[in-house]
């Protein structure tokens, strides 16, 4: 299991694609960005969380959708192309399942 060591907001453009069919994608804005490690502190990394409350490597993912990648496009460009709201089946009513972590 991964514990969270640091939480930063997502300015705003950035943005998860997931593989939702062969040939559909899906962008999510990213809603925040951190830092996790291995329980044993080792193999850090940072994750990005979507407006959905999904991120890489996470189990509770929407079924069939794969990560492909993060992407920036600035606000001034608009949103990409398959940019889409989740709908309301996709949103956790209790939010994403990340809980932060006091160290001493």
């Amino acid at each position: 299991m991964k514990r969270i060591v640091e939480i930063v907001p997502a300015r705003p453009g950035w943005y998860s694609r997931w593989q939702v069919a062969p040939e559909q994608t899906r962008c999510y804005p990213v809603s925040l960005w951190a830092l996790v490690e291995e329980a044993d502190g080792s193999g850090r990394e940072v994750v990005g969380v979507d407006c959905a409350g999904q991120w890489p490597g996470s189990d509770d993912n929407e079924a069939g959708g794969e990560f492909v990648r993060y992407l920036f496009q600035g606000p001034d460009s608009g949103s990409p192309e398959d940019a889409e709201p989740p709908s309301p089946a996709e949103l956790r009513s209790t939010g994403p399942r990340l809980q932060p972590v006091v160290t001493a």
